[in-house]
């Protein structure tokens, strides 16, 4: 007789369906694994033994052989051992075997039997759903896995919990879905004095998603600046939550028992590389690119980060995905987010003072924003000099617009946007925006257009270029309550991508 458990194996943020097949013959006694494991999941045979012996329960001195169905998809992490300890539970009649496979388990044992968190029991929640079966798995993570709200999650915690809940002595009520609380704002753009056009760039690029690209001298205030860009971003909706969830979850940032609504804001050092950036290692984990999904990508210092890393943003930051292609894995992650770069203008810093300039300037200049090639250029939507801030507005109070009111602006140009495309699943901001949706929100001015066209022209914008200098301007226009696009919004789109635009 068999017996069979069902747990997942990670795709990306899919979970696929894995069978724990469970056969006791007779034969001389062992404890096999079969099935493409990794090492953690071959060692699961002791620490499923020393569970189960810490609960008094002998196991037959027989061949028991798991089987990890479909044998050729490579199976990884410690979350198998709870699955394998229930078919095998089911195997030797402790439990019924109906019940073992009406359900989806995941978690680690130790070796008291206590059940370890493990990453992913929100995919995997997700998983159970879809297949009709309810999920098992530690009591850390089943406020995590509650969310997905279509399955009934039972978190226990510990293998003996389980069998007691199963056989019907002590049940355990389903989890209930957890949120991790809102963290205390205390940061506000009010606190950056000066920087006007750089606080309306980050304005017009939290309201559509634009890419900014901030160039000043050291000190002027360009990480002040995108330190306070989640200050007026609006919270994540359900279902971007549940996504960029799902991400964090495998890569286990969920350790607060819920997900949050706040959008992630990511800063990775210069010195990150490839892998930390874009995703991969042995287990193909999602990158910054990925974890940032549906927020803020900030990277300080750009041109410092090596060349290969910043070619390879390119393709995410066109679709708005990433796939991390490995020999023996091809994983396709979701990486919807807005990048915001940080650079000095030269390697010195101070360019534009020649009174502190190296004495390589102005080369110097060119040599290190050259770093930075043409198309990942081209592909940054507002482009902003950050000039020093003088002593004397230092001193004076501060007298801007709160990072309250800039949101509450950001949160009405966004609804607005999602209203346009709410017919159009793959597009909901202006920055996805493409094919007919282009047309849809390009200007119907034959001012504005006229200008667009000489603009194009004089400076000779690609067609990447030329599509972003829309997005952008029917965004400006979303701020202004605007239901065209006017001249005045065009001009100014055009001035912070093109620093010639406004002799046009």
């Amino acid at each position: 007789m068999v017996s069979r458990a069902y747990t997942v194996a990670f795709q990306g943020v899919e979970a696929r369906i894995v069978e724990v097949q469970c056969a006791v013959s007779a034969g001389l006694p062992a404890f096999s694994i079969v099935g493409l494991p990794d090492k953690a999941v071959s060692e699961a045979r002791d620490r499923v033994r020393a569970a189960l012996t810490s609960m008094a329960i002998a196991l037959p001195s027989k061949r028991i052989t798991i089987n990890l169905s479909p044998a050729d998809l490579p199976k990884e992490g410690s979350h198998f051992d709870l699955p394998i300890a229930l078919a095998l539970l089911g195997a030797i009649d402790i439990l019924p075997s109906d019940v073992v496979q009406s359900v989806v388990a995941l978690g680690e044992l130790s070796l008291d039997g206590t059940l370890i968190p493990v990453i992913g029991a929100l995919p995997a929640a997700m998983a159970a759903a879809e297949h009709n079966r309810s999920l098992l798995c530690p009591a850390a993570s089943g406020a995590e896995a509650a969310w997905v709200g279509n399955t009934q999650v039972i978190a226990a915690a510990s293998l003996g919990d389980v069998v007691r809940h199963y056989t019907g002595q002590v049940p355990i009520s389903p989890a209930d879905p957890g949120e991790v609380a809102q963290p205390h704002q205390t940061k506000d753009l009010r606190d950056v004095k000066g920087q006007e056009r750089a606080k309306r760039a980050l304005e017009i690029s939290a309201a559509g998603r634009h890419h900014l690209m901030f160039v000043g001298t050291p000190g002027a205030g360009k990480s002040m600046l995108a330190a306070r860009l989640p200050t007026i971003l609006p919270p994540l909706t359900p279902r971007e939550a549940l996504s960029t969830s799902m991400i964090h979850s495998l890569a286990g940032l969920l350790d607060e028992g819920g997900i949050s609504r706040t959008r992630p804001f990511r800063e990775p050092h210069h010195t990150a590389s490839m892998a930390a950036i874009i995703g991969g290692g042995r287990q193909a984990r999602p990158g910054e690119v990925s974890l940032a999904h549906n927020g803020v990508l900030f990277m300080d210092e750009f041109p410092e980060f090596p060349r290969m890393v910043l070619e390879t943003l390119r393709q995410p930051v066109e679709t708005g995905e990433v796939m991390i292609a490995r020999a023996n894995a091809h994983v396709k992650y979701p990486c919807k987010f807005m990048l915001v770069a940080a650079a000095n203008p030269c390697k010195c810093g101070h360019l534009s003072d020649p009174s502190r300039a190296c004495s390589k300037a102005p080369n110097c200049g060119e040599d290190y924003i050259g770093r930075i090639s043409g198309p990942l250029m081209d592909r940054f939507d507002l482009r902003v000099d950050v000039p020093p801030v003088a002593f004397t507005d230092l001193d004076l109070p501060s007298d801007g617009e709160s990072s309250a009111q800039v949101a509450a602006r950001v949160a009405r140009a966004r609804q607005t946007q999602e209203d346009r495309f709410a017919d159009h699943p793959k597009a909901s901001l202006n920055a996805d925006a493409d094919g007919d949706l282009l047309e849809m929100i390009a200007s119907s001015d034959a001012e504005a257009r006229a200008l667009l066209l000489r603009a194009a022209e004089r400076f000779q914008l690609s067609a990447r270029g030329y599509h972003r200098v829309l997005r952008v301007a029917r965004t400006i226009a979303d701020l202004d309550g605007s239901d065209s696009v006017q001249k005045p919004h065009l001009a100014e789109a055009l001035s912070f991508r093109l620093p010639g635009a406004a002799a046009l």
